[in-house]
């Protein structure tokens, strides 16, 4: 546990996770103190320690489909392959990573119609000389894991990793998985432009004011409160709120993204069930028609051996087929919302001349600079 955070700490992060950041009311009550207080441990904890709240958006329901991608860099051109997955607009999250190669991970959010337009933007990667090789995987939305009291040890102050409990779990979960983690049947467009803004806005921050957002869109509180009541919530348009917050101390811990593939879909949704309340675990995502998932995991140093000798026993057992990950330099990680901008008549605008040519002056750019 970092120093300076105590089980109360604890206790109001897993709440805030549970019944969301906008509930602070509700989160006093269940806890039994008053909201006074419960706010100035708040306002601690975002200052002392970067906590952030976040609404996770449901992409699907905006006719948006994930993509997860992994690119692997010609050495000499790391930086110009980070920069250049940036150059179209789609983007959410890309970080660099190590894996023996120098490599990155990013995802995307792409309008569900033009799926071949990003695959060939991808390609160029490789044609350009920028990248060895990239893997595009289509995936669903990712199912975050907010903070939890499993493992923590209140009197020693510490968590406590019972990775051979865990074990056994992953044997007798059930198979019942989160929404987040199915397969959507389709992409459907639930959204209009009042809808993405207000989606965009609470993704920066899910404590924001609606009277702040009816300034910024020159509209009445009443109508961004009707568009937020009846259409982003009534509509499915988030999933949940995201309660960031270093688990572990950030001296001696890394962020990971694994990769774990499985015989069957029981086997893996028993293996992700046993993830969903685990404090190394940040989110996790399935890929579209394969028994596969990716997990963006935050451990210490000393706990990664231990999580690595229970996967080799979970292969043994044949509970898990294989593994790999990556190590993610996390403070050059950058994330960006959804791109509101380009949603225009009820639709997503989506320019694939635009991306690759963008992608092509950047290139040219970065190696006449040799």
């Amino acid at each position: 546990m970092s120093e300076g955070v105590d089980l109360l700490d604890f206790k109001i992060l897993e709440s805030l996770g549970k019944y969301g950041p906008r509930n602070i009311n509700r989160v006093a009550r269940k806890l039994d103190i008053h909201p006074e207080t419960l706010r100035k441990r708040i306002n601690h904890l975002t200052s002392q320690f970067s906590l952030a709240f976040h609404a996770n958006v449901y992409h699907t329901n905006l006719g948006l489909k994930k993509a997860v991608v992994v690119a692997e860099a010609i050495l000499g051109y790391e930086e110009l392959l980070f920069k250049c997955l940036m150059t179209n607009d789609f983007w959410l999250y890309v970080s660099p990573c190590y894996a023996g190669v120098e490599c990155c991970f990013a995802i995307y959010a792409i309008p569900t119609n033009y799926s071949a337009e990003f695959e060939q933007f991808l390609h160029q990667l490789e044609k350009m000389g920028v990248a060895r090789s990239v893997q595009l995987h289509w995936s669903t939305c990712w199912h975050t894991v907010n903070p939890t009291l499993v493992w923590l040890d209140d009197q020693n102050k510490t968590w406590s990793f019972y990775w051979d409990e865990w074990v056994e779990e992953v044997k007798t979960e059930g198979t019942r998985l989160p929404y987040t983690l199915k397969d959507p049947k389709d992409f459907p467009q639930k959204a209009d432009y009042t809808d993405v803004f207000i989606l965009k806005e609470f993704d920066k921050d899910a404590t924001i004011s609606l009277s702040e957002i009816a300034k910024m869109l020159g509209l009445t509180r009443a109508t961004v409160s009707y568009h937020y009541r009846q259409h982003v919530l009534k509509q499915g348009l988030i999933e949940t709120s995201q309660v960031w917050f270093p688990r572990f101390d950030k001296a001696v811990s890394n962020f990971f993204i694994f990769i774990f593939r499985f015989n069957d879909e029981q086997k893996m949704a028993r293996f992700a069930s046993s993830l969903l309340d685990k404090p190394f675990v940040h989110s996790l995502g399935k890929i579209i028609g394969e028994n596969i998932m990716f997990a963006h995991i935050y451990l210490p140093k000393s706990g990664l051996l231990g999580f690595k000798e229970r996967l080799s026993k979970l292969i043994r057992s044949g509970l898990l087929q294989t593994y790999s990950y990556l190590i993610e330099d996390f403070e050059k990680r950058l994330k960006q919302t959804i791109s509101y901008e380009f949603f225009k008549d009820g639709s997503w605008a989506y320019d694939h001349n635009r991306h690759v040519q963008k992608l092509q002056d950047l290139v040219e750019a970065t190696k006449q600079e040799r």
